[in-house]
């Protein structure tokens, strides 16, 4: 990044176009700190109970505190640099730690949603094959499994993001958007971005898709083998069991396709392709342990009853 490939030394992160008011970033600076704290706690949780608790220590736990940890770290990347910009009004960013904020962003997301269909593996061992899951899904092996879902996804945006650093970037700096994600940036160079446009595009789609895609065929298959089961009694566990993954897939897929279509529907404004954005990084992590807390039966048992050793020990 020397002075022939970019005159921009920082970038202005402008935040919501048309909510730049006292009243309406007080508002949603309360509203934002509020939910990251909300999601600290919650997914802290989680990964604390996980880590005292050595009957979770299996591969469907791994998965979850592997998940929790994930939203936490994604959500930090994130949230912080947006309250500073709408609490404060400290807008700059250096170019180099944008273009970090976008690595990470765009990486985790990806990750994400590997860790998500990697999940759904689990669950169909589970159901389908459970006399072969204790041979299946060891804890190294689902450990080693989680480090490549997490490798990929980071490894998912380096093409596109060695591919912007190319371009020269000469004015103007200002993002619009509430924190560096690939295409508010790009929009600002001064050269042609089609390649660019089209690498970034082909690579999202296959890392939010991909995994979509196996995650249907599996749950397909889960619910053949359900319907299988001869006592309803076992159906309804099955059906138990997969219901939370169904439910956290849910939320995360449905936020990643509106942000998708939101950017690519004409006449769409700006502060609401801003909002989407926003929301899947704060929805997700923020449903994901209250999702799990209230239907996982084994992680609301362990916690009543740390919560009581605690209360017992004071």
């Amino acid at each position: 990044m020397n002075h022939n490939t970019s005159q921009v030394e920082e970038f202005i992160i402008v935040g919501f176009p048309g909510l730049q008011d006292q009243e309406s970033r007080a508002v949603f600076s309360g509203i934002f700190l509020v939910a990251y704290l909300l999601i600290l706690l919650g997914n802290l949780l989680i990964i604390l109970i996980f880590a005292m608790d050595e009957s979770l220590h299996t591969p469907m736990y791994m998965l979850i505190c592997s998940l929790a940890f994930l939203d936490v770290i994604l959500s930090s990347v994130v949230i912080p640099k947006m309250l500073v910009v709408v609490m404060f009004d400290s807008k700059a960013i250096t170019f180099v730690a944008c273009f970090i904020q976008l690595l990470f962003y765009h990486g985790l997301i990806a990750a994400e949603s590997f860790l998500l269909s990697l999940m759904a593996y689990d669950r169909y061992i589970a159901i389908c094959h459970p006399l072969h899951y204790p041979t299946i899904m060891t804890n190294s092996r689902v450990f080693k499994q989680i480090v490549c879902c997490w490798a990929g996804g980071l490894c998912g945006p380096i093409i596109p993001i060695v591919l912007a650093l190319r371009l020269p970037f000469c004015g103007p700096n200002k993002v619009l958007h509430c924190f560096c994600d690939h295409v508010s940036v790009v929009r600002l160079t001064c050269a042609d971005i089609t390649i660019n446009s089209y690498v970034a595009l082909t690579i999202s789609l296959s890392t939010l898709f991909i995994p979509l895609t196996y995650i249907l065929f599996s749950y397909i298959r889960i619910i053949r083998s359900v319907f299988k089961i001869a006592s309803s009694e076992g159906r309804l566990k099955a059906f138990s069991t997969c219901g939370t993954h169904l439910l956290v897939i849910s939320v995360f897929f449905l936020i990643a396709a509106g942000v998708y279509i939101s950017y690519r529907v004409p006449g769409t404004s700006a502060d609401m392709r801003i909002m989407a954005a926003v929301l899947q990084n704060v929805i997700p992590p923020l449903m994901n342990p209250i999702i799990y807390c209230l239907r996982t039966k084994e992680i609301r048992d362990s916690f009543r009853s740390h919560f009581y050793e605690i209360h017992c020990a004071t």
